[in-house]
């Protein structure tokens, strides 16, 4: 249990981190943060595996590009649930979503390599 809250805390903390990166995500604070970073694993343990499924064929002919847009989806389906999380006007910062998706995800596999189960 302690291990799954530093991990949380790490990666409402990457979050926020990436955040402050491009002026137009917005995260209020530390605490909306973390929610988001418990939504944000919801939504990818729970409607990713869909969304991968699904874009199966595009992924294929994209070889393999299409990843980013999905987890550009999944970080905007969060922004879209928590209040104090905001990423900009949607599509016009795609591009932003995108990159800050990726890096989150990169965050996210460094922090599972760190302190995830051995």
């Amino acid at each position: 249990m302690a291990r799954w809250l530093v991990m949380l805390f790490l990666n409402g903390a990457a979050l926020l981190y990436i955040s402050s990166w491009f002026p137009s995500i917005y995260l209020a604070n530390m605490v909306v943060a973390m929610w988001a970073a418990l939504v944000l694993g919801v939504v990818n343990t729970v409607v990713r595996p869909i969304l991968l499924l699904m874009s199966l064929p595009i992924r294929m002919m994209t070889f393999g590009l299409f990843w980013f847009v999905i987890n550009a989806a999944t970080f905007a389906l969060t922004a879209y649930f928590i209040d104090g999380f905001e990423l900009g006007e949607w599509p016009g910062n795609i591009g932003t979503v995108i990159a800050a998706a990726a890096l989150m995800s990169i965050a996210g596999w460094l922090i599972d390599r760190v302190f995830g189960k051995k």
